[in-house]
């Protein structure tokens, strides 16, 4: 999935910011969704859309890190709109909402930290 890094994407946004997990409630405090065409076996790649700060359908955006969960085989991808803008520490506090359940790390694009 680290061959995602850096390549411009769109992501459809089905979780838009505020909306809840009709599974667990977790309400969403940034927009996630998925990559329409780029898929990880049968199932396409989520994504997180970091830097919008309203409710949105679409994005498109360049993928800035891969989150790679150890406790499973669905890594997701952080998309923004412009590269090198946020640290992977950044990263890590805007997906700790959903991430904490997860044994997860984030890889950023070489050179950032």
């Amino acid at each position: 999935m680290e061959e995602l890094l850096g390549t411009e994407v769109e992501v459809v946004v089905d979780r838009p910011l505020g909306s809840r997990s009709p599974n667990h409630g977790t309400v969403y405090p940034i927009n996630y969704g998925f990559l329409p065409k780029t898929f990880a076996g049968q199932k396409a790649v989520k994504a997180y859309v970091v830097g919008e700060f309203e409710p949105i359908e679409r994005f498109e955006g360049y993928v800035v890190a891969v989150v790679r969960r150890m406790n499973e085989s669905a890594d997701k991808v952080v998309v923004a709109k412009e590269r090198g803008k946020y640290t992977t520490e950044q990263i890590e506090a805007l997906i700790e909402f959903k991430e904490r359940h997860h044994h997860s790390r984030v890889v950023s694009e070489p050179g950032k930290t």
